[in-house]
C-alpha cells in the first residue's frame, strides 16, 4: 500500500518557495489545471471526483464526488470552504494557507465551475490572523489576473470568492452552525435534514468542504480520476496531510500517500519519541477520534477502513502521541475542559453532560475519585452519544470512554478507597468536595 513513500512528491505543500506570490505560482503551472477543466463537461468533472475516490480531509470522510452530486436543482448555489480548523491536534490547513493558497483558490473555481456555483466563501477560524492577509492577499492578486470576479478564461462563467473570519467558536466548524455565523446568526448547529447540498446557505443549495479536501481537486484533473486513485490506500485515495504532534522528535505536518502505516509516522517521518522513551499512546485523527494503546497501532494504517478495524477514526489525520511518561488522566481531562467550554448549550445532554464530565474528572485529579465514578462518567458518555444535534457532544464523549476501556488501571490509581454505599454523588458535586 505504501510501498515507495520515500520517494513521493508533495503536490500540495512542495516546498517551492514564495509560492504563495501568484507570478510563483503560475510559473510552477498553477492555475492550468483550471483551464484544462473549462475544457470539460461539468458533469464529467462530477463524475472524475466520484472515480477518484477523493474522502473529505475535514474528519467525517465523506466521499467528496457522491457529496457533489447531492447538490439541489435550485440556484444560486453556493460553496462554502471550512477552514474554522479547531479541533485540538489539527493545524493542517493553516500550512495551505500560508504556503499555497492559490492551490486552494484554483479548487474553489473549478469546483465551482463543475457545480454551477457563482459565490464562494473561504471561512477561516478567527483565531488566525495571519493566514486570513495571506489568503485575502492572494484573493486579490487573483482578481488583478482576472480569475475571480470576472468571466473566467475561455468560458462564460463567473466565480467571487469571498474569506469569511470564523466567529470563534470550536461550534463553527460543524457545517451547519458555520452556515448560521455566515449568515450572521448566533452559531447554532440545524436540524439535519435537510442537508446543506439541498437547503443550505440562505436556504439555497451548499456544497461544503474542508480546505485539504479543495486543494484536491486540481490534482485529480491534473492527474486524471484513475492515476489519482492510485496513490496511497484504495478505500481512502490521495495525497494527505499528517500532522504529528504531542511526544515527537520531529512535530509538524508532512504530506504523504494514504494509508502510512502509524509506526512508520511516528518512528521513520517524525523520528521516534524524544529521549527514547517508549509509546504508551495515540490519538490518530484529532482529539475527539478515539485513543488507541501502543500495543494496538502494529499493522495498522492512516486510511478508514483500517483505523476502523483497530476501533478508531482518521478524522482530520492530526495525530497526537503520547509517551510512557503520560498520565491518560490528566490529558482526557485536558479536553474535557475544551469540550466544557466550546460546547454551544443548545442541546441538554451536551451542555450537562460536558460540565459533569469535566467535574468528575477533577476529583480524579485531586485522586478524590471513587471507582463507581468511573463508571458514572460511561454513564454520562452513553447519555450523550448520538443524542444531539452536531457531533460535539459524541467528540467530547469519546475521548473519556475509550480512554476508561483501554486505560481504565490509569483511571483506578486515581481513585481512593470507595465510600460507603450510601454515598451521594449529586450532593458531593454540588458542595464542590
Amino acid at each position: 500500500m505504501q510501498t515507495g513513500f520515500e520517494t513521493y512528491k508533495p503536490m500540495i505543500l512542495n516546498g517551492t518557495p514564495d509560492l504563495h506570490q501568484i507570478e510563483v505560482y503560475e510559473a510552477e503551472g498553477g492555475y492550468e489545471d483550471l483551464k484544462k477543466a473549462l475544457q470539460i463537461p461539468r458533469s464529467e468533472l462530477v463524475e472524475s471526483v466520484k472515480k477518484s475516490g477523493l474522502r473529505g480531509r475535514g474528519g467525517a470522510g465523506f466521499s467528496t464526488g457522491m457529496k457533489w452530486s447531492f447538490i439541489g436543482k435550485d440556484k444560486p448555489r453556493y460553496l462554502i470552504v471550512n477552514g474554522d480548523e479547531s479541533e485540538p491536534g489539527s493545524f493542517k490547513d493553516r500550512q495551505i494557507f500560508e504556503f499555497n493558497p492559490h492551490l486552494l483558490i484554483e479548487g474553489c473555481l473549478i469546483t465551482a465551475y463543475a457545480l454551477e456555483i457563482k459565490t464562494c466563501y473561504i471561512y477561516i477560524r478567527g483565531e488566525y490572523a495571519k493566514w486570513i492577509r495571506i489568503v485575502e492577499d492572494a484573493l486579490a492578486d487573483s482578481r488583478k489576473k482576472g480569475l475571480v470576479g470576472k468571466t473566467l478564461p475561455g468560458s462564460d462563467f463567473s466565480v467571487e470568492i469571498y474569506v469569511h473570519k470564523g466567529a470563534g467558536a470550536y461550534i463553527c466548524g460543524e457545517e451547519s452552525a458555520l452556515m448560521n455565523s455566515i449568515e450572521g446568526k448566533r452559531a447554532y448547529p440545524r436540524l439535519k435534514p435537510p442537508f446543506p447540498a439541498v437547503v443550505g446557505l440562505w436556504g439555497k443549495p451548499t456544497i461544503i468542504n474542508n480546505v485539504e479536501t479543495i486543494t484536491n481537486i486540481p490534482l485529480i484533473v491534473r492527474l486524471g480520476a484513475e492515476n489519482y486513485a492510485k496513490i496511497g490506500a484504495p478505500d481512502h485515495p490521495g495525497p494527505m496531510l499528517y500532522g504529528l504532534s504531542g511526544h515527537i522528535n520531529k512535530p509538524g505536518i508532512y504530506e504523504l500517500p494514504s494509508g502510512m502505516l502509524i509506526s512508520d509516522l511516528i518512528y521513520k517521518i517524525g523520528g521516534g519519541i524524544p529521549d527514547g522513551k517508549k509509546l504508551k499512546a495515540v490519538i490518530p485523527g484529532g482529539s475527539s477520534m478515539p485513543i488507541l494503546r501502543a500495543d494496538m497501532i502494529d499493522g495498522v494504517t492512516m486510511n478508514a477502513e483500517s483505523l476502523k478495524k483497530a476501533g478508531t477514526s482518521i478524522g482530520t489525520a492530526g495525530m497526537i502521541i503520547m509517551d510512557e511518561d503520560t498520565d491518560i488522566v490528566e490529558a482526557v481531562a485536558r479536553l474535557t475542559h475544551f469540550y466544557h467550554h466550546e460546547s454551544c448549550g443548545q442541546c441538554t445532554p451536551c451542555r450537562e453532560g460536558t460540565g459533569w464530565i469535566e467535574m468528575i474528572y477533577q476529583k480524579f485529579l485531586r485522586d478524590e475519585a471513587e471507582p463507581r465514578d468511573i463508571d458514572l462518567l460511561l454513564s454520562i458518555c452513553k447519555q450523550m452519544e448520538m443524542r444531539t444535534i452536531c457531533a460535539l457532544a459524541d467528540g467530547a464523549a469519546w475521548p473519556v470512554r475509550f480512554s476508561i476501556e483501554r486505560f481504565r488501571e490509569e483511571y483506578e490509581k486515581h481513585c481512593k478507597k470507595p465510600e460507603s454505599p450510601g454515598w451521594n454523588y449529586k450532593m458531593r458535586a454540588v458542595s464542590g468536595v
